[in-house]
């Protein structure tokens, strides 16, 4: 495909929503401060017995984040739940005392309205985190923190995504006093304008003609990895799987042989060294391999990425990933603002 015609993914309006992310992070992390900092006394105040994660889709990918934050630094066990348990079966969780964290763009799909729900009646303290701050989902929550992602057209969540990693992060440095967090997110819409620069083209030529690959993460970063494995899928029509770096181990790294593409999505803590040595193992048997951040090994591609707290670090990642996956879908004849069969509202029951 021409260049000129490659240059195309500038125009479209998941690139241009993307693009706006620094912005709104800075928007979002100065408007909330108040509201987070009451829900987080309120958890201190009250510690939860348990954490439940509500989300589809994209929000689900948020909530795999969560869920990592949240029992690395407060040791709160967190668990997604099982939305059809209410919205198909009528049954309803009992979590006297806990805490549920309802995640959603639009605040509109009824299984996730239904679960939430079932959770507050089941003695949860719901709080939602939502674009559409006069949703559904907010009614029926004990507290809304607004995303502020603004509108967002593009079916491909870039945007909103991000502001849902960021709200969950200004939560977490809240509830828990961590001040090294607190003084990292006020850095996080410099950082982000910075990875939204960073070059991932290196990739294009082996993923335009892929079949299908996988998107490698851990501990937070394996939520940033189901992110962009959803998005290949969507926007690029290339079956993306994504695995934690430990999970890949337990049969799928069968598959990876010459030919077969790895994306390794790797954030600057105790799982750096995992995702180089598998990086290492799968180049070895020809398969290309693409990992974040430096490599020694030349027959690794190196991604480039912003250094930054190891907990935010994966938000830096997701941001030039979107850049490359706006260009790839481009390159692979598709329109990333209009996947086939896709809405961006997705009602499900």
């Amino acid at each position: 495909m021409r260049e000129d015609a490659l240059s195309k993914f500038r125009e479209t309006r998941m690139f241009a929503e993307a693009a706006e992310a620094p912005a709104v992070v800075a928007a979002q992390l100065r408007d909330n401060a108040a509201i987070i900092a009451g829900a987080a006394e309120r958890l201190r105040q009250r510690p939860p017995s348990v954490a439940l994660i509500c989300g589809r889709g994209s929000s689900d990918n948020a909530g795999v984040f969560a869920r990592y934050l949240i029992e690395t630094s407060t040791g709160v066990v967190t668990s997604p739940a099982s939305l059809a348990v209410r919205s198909v079966y009528g049954g309803a969780p009992r979590v006297p005392g806990g805490v549920c964290l309802a995640i959603s763009q639009s605040g509109r799909s009824p299984d996730l309205i239904a679960a939430a729900s079932a959770a507050r009646e089941g003695g949860a303290f719901v709080i939602a985190m939502v674009n559409a701050d006069d949703s559904p989902l907010a009614a029926a929550a004990d507290l809304t923190i607004p995303l502020r992602a603004g509108p967002e057209l593009s079916v491909a969540a870039t945007k909103s995504f991000i502001a849902s990693l960021t709200a969950v992060a200004q939560l977490v440095a809240e509830w828990s006093e961590d001040d090294d967090l607190r003084a990292a997110l006020a850095a996080l819409p410099h950082q982000l304008a910075a990875a939204w620069r960073q070059d991932w083209s290196a990739a294009l030529p082996v993923l335009t003609s892929a079949k299908g690959l996988y998107i490698v993460g851990r501990g937070p970063g394996f939520g940033i990895a189901r992110e962009a494995a959803l998005k290949l899928k969507e926007t690029c029509g290339l079956q993306a799987e994504a695995f934690s770096a430990a999970e890949v181990r337990h049969g799928p790294m069968a598959l990876v042989e010459a030919g077969f593409p790895v994306v390794i999505l790797s954030q600057a803590d105790a799982t750096r060294h995992e995702a180089e040595v598998l990086a290492d193992e799968f180049a070895a048997r020809g398969a290309p391999v693409f990992l974040s951040g430096r490599s020694d090994n030349p027959d690794v591609v190196s991604l480039p990425s912003i250094a930054a707290h190891p907990v935010l670090e994966p938000i830096l990642l997701i941001q030039s990933f979107y850049g490359l996956a706006a260009r790839l879908s481009v390159a692979r004849g598709q329109d990333p603002d209009r996947p086939r069969y896709l809405n961006k509202v997705t009602e499900t029951v």
